[in-house]
């Protein structure tokens, strides 16, 4: 077995990239069908309405209008 991979040969490289390309594959997969089982939320549009006009000064005297 090598202990380097600057002095492993070539099926020792090619076994790293597999098991590399097969872990992102499982979680690439994994976070697939986390995210597709989630249908249980829903979105809705919601409406938001303009208050009253307010006006902003640096002095602290409340205005009335």
């Amino acid at each position: 077995m090598n202990h380097s991979i600057y002095s492993a040969d070539r099926s020792t490289h090619l076994k790293v990239v597999v098991v590399a390309l097969v872990a992102g594959i499982a979680i690439a997969g994994l976070g697939i069908t986390a995210r597709s089982a989630s249908d249980d939320y829903t979105q809705t549009a919601r409406v938001i309405k303009a208050g009253k006009p307010v006006t902003i000064t640096s002095s602290d005297v409340s205005t009335v209008r």
